[in-house]
């Protein structure tokens, strides 16, 4: 503080010049390549597009190019749109009350051109001749009439050239470009009569049909498997309010390992916004396991006076006029629609003593579903021929003591005598620890085992979560994949890793995707790709073990290096020790 205070008494205060001014203001509204494309995305909306395209290079720090089919920019006003807080929107402090454009403040395009070089070709509803207007970091450097179609054409290229402190935090292309697709997804399911197209590289990453119709575009996002377990919120599922709530929620058994894949649109812009999200989980509330999220399409429409949209520059948060009634209606309506539409699961997997253990269980349970799994399905064949004594040998690092397995307490926890009293041990953590270690071993040893497919799987990713797929194809075929390329978004699977097998291959390939994508580096990535792996098959809570099977999990635990806990930190078994019993039983 001393420090600072001595500076501000050495160095005057002055106007910063004003390209300064403007690269400050930029960041403001452009924090990576992303948030180019939404600005110029939310103008052509705005223009009354009915088509576009957006095309990106190196994940839109190259370039990027959006070209509409709307009203286009007359000729006398391109110049003008690059200056700071030039809109057509507003005219009036009263109108800021009543925003209907996704678009308002003026400065997107002046802040976009001081971090890059810009470059326009638009032609106007009743104009001959287009114009061509170019600027580098702010500053026009060419315009001229040029021949066009009606509408805008907008290239961005080699976005904060000047700012080289802003691009090194930029994260990979891939990252980049990841932002960029969820952020074109998002628009095409808010405007579903609207036709988007985005290409990287020159290759089609997505389509959208622009037929109109919500159902069509989640197609388009997800693919049909996934589309045909969503469900549709119904306009009349919540009480009659100036507030409407509508789109697509998925079925409870439908649901992914982080909330990227929850969407809420108000009143056509997608926003992110902590009360409706929070209205989102509490809808699911018990209904899915810990740390799961749910796929939504949530649109939420209101009269514009109602919600105040001009409160961050990327105008990506809200507020609502009256808050609790929107939280009360989204929640409502999600959870009406779940409860009224959601089917029958065919099996369940909770214990008969549920409310005891329902934290630990519901974490858990995930994907046990079916019949009693045989020992294939676990990977706990047993590697001793001979008869498995009653009682473990001890092992030779002395890490746990001689157990003796006794039997299964809700089809999740063992319950084994130690020579100081009762243990329980969580067989989903235990096998995720012993899982885990020997893919290590067989990474260390370059000898991952493979499981190849009698028939090959098809993988329907999503353009969402195809650039990651295409992004670690090399990284996956190292841990025991064999994924390649199968036209469009789509990858074909002919083996995986043998730990994997028995499990619902497309859900888990995927679970695993998005939980590595959070460690987007090497080496962090590998290792949260390898503790997911080993979660993934490892067996789950609700699975029926078989005195044998219990044994030879025990065994195995014993022969790790940190049996005590599971790959993610978390206890293994707790100890009940003889001393304890007796006093519970009044013996002492």
């Amino acid at each position: 503080m001393n420090r600072l205070w001595k500076l501000s008494e050495l160095m005057p205060i002055r106007i910063l010049p004003e390209e300064v001014a403007a690269r400050i203001a930029a960041g403001e509204v452009i924090e990576r390549p992303a948030s180019v494309v939404k600005e110029l995305v939310e103008n052509s909306i705005d223009a009354g597009a009915a088509d576009i395209k957006i095309a990106m290079r190196q994940g839109g720090r190259r370039l990027i190019r959006v070209i509409d089919d709307g009203e286009g920019i007359p000729a006398d006003e391109v110049q003008l749109a690059f200056e700071r807080y030039a809109t057509s929107k507003l005219k009036t402090v009263d109108d800021l009350a009543h925003i209907a454009t996704l678009g308002f403040r003026g400065e997107a395009l002046p802040s976009i051109a001081a971090v890059s070089q810009v470059t326009v070709i638009t032609r106007a509803k009743g104009e001959e001749v287009g114009t061509l207007f170019r600027l580098e970091g702010g500053r026009a450097v060419r315009h001229e009439g040029r021949g066009a179609a009606q509408g805008t054409l907008v290239t961005v290229e080699n976005l904060f050239y000047n700012t080289p402190a802003r691009l090194k935090f930029l994260r990979s292309q891939a990252t980049e470009g990841r932002h960029i697709s969820d952020l074109v997804t998002c628009y095409a399911m808010a405007y579903p009569e609207l036709r988007f197209d985005l290409l990287s590289e020159g290759r089609t990453v997505f389509q959208s049909k622009g037929s109109g119709q919500p159902y069509d575009v989640l197609v388009d996002v997800y693919g049909l498997k996934i589309a045909q377990q969503m469900l549709e919120i119904q306009v009349d599922s919540v009480a009659k309010s100036a507030i409407t709530v509508h789109g697509y929620v998925s079925d409870p058994a439908l649901h992914r390992s982080n909330s990227r894949h929850v969407t809420i649109l108000v009143n056509g812009r997608w926003v992110r916004d902590r009360l409706l999200s929070y209205a989102v989980r509490e809808a699911y509330h018990t209904l899915l396991p810990k740390g799961r999220y749910p796929i939504v399409v949530l649109k939420v429409e209101l009269p514009s006076e109602q919600v105040d949209i001009n409160v961050h520059p990327a105008k990506s948060e809200i507020r609502f006029r009256n808050s609790g009634e929107a939280f009360a209606l989204v929640q409502r309506a999600v959870r009406q629609t779940i409860a009224q539409k959601a089917p029958i699961p065919r099996e369940s997997s909770s214990f008969d003593w549920e409310r005891a253990f329902e934290t630990r269980q519901r974490h858990l349970v995930g994907v046990s579903r079916g019949a009693r799994p045989s020992r294939g399905e676990l990977a706990l064949e047993v590697q001793r021929t001979e008869e498995i004594p009653a009682m473990t040998d001890l092992p030779r690092k002395g890490k746990l003591p001689m157990l003796r397995v006794l039997g299964q307490l809700g089809r999740a926890y063992i319950i084994a005598e130690g020579p100081t009293g009762m243990y329980l041990i969580d067989q989903h953590a235990a096998h995720e620890r012993i899982l885990y270690e020997q893919f290590r071993a067989e990474r260390a040893k370059a000898g991952v085992s493979s499981q190849g497919l009698l028939e090959p799987l098809v993988l329907e990713p999503g353009p969402r979560q195809a650039a990651m797929v295409e992004e670690r194809l090399v990284n996956l075929g190292e841990f025991g994949f064999e994924i390649e390329p199968f036209g469009g978004d789509n990858y074909l699977v002919r083996a995986v890793p043998a730990i994997l097998r028995g499990t619902d291959l497309t859900q888990v390939i995927l679970d695993i995707m998005d939980e590595a994508e959070r460690r987007n580096t090497a080496p962090s990535w590998e290792e949260g790709f390898i503790i997911s792996l080993a979660c993934h098959g490892a067996i789950k809570a609700g699975q029926t073990l078989s005195l044998e099977q219990m044994q030879e999990l025990v065994r195995q635990l014993e022969e790790t290096s940190l049996p005590r806990t599971c790959p993610h930190g978390r206890p293994t078994m707790l100890h009940v020790s003889a001393q304890q019993l007796e006093r519970e039983f009044g013996r002492r």
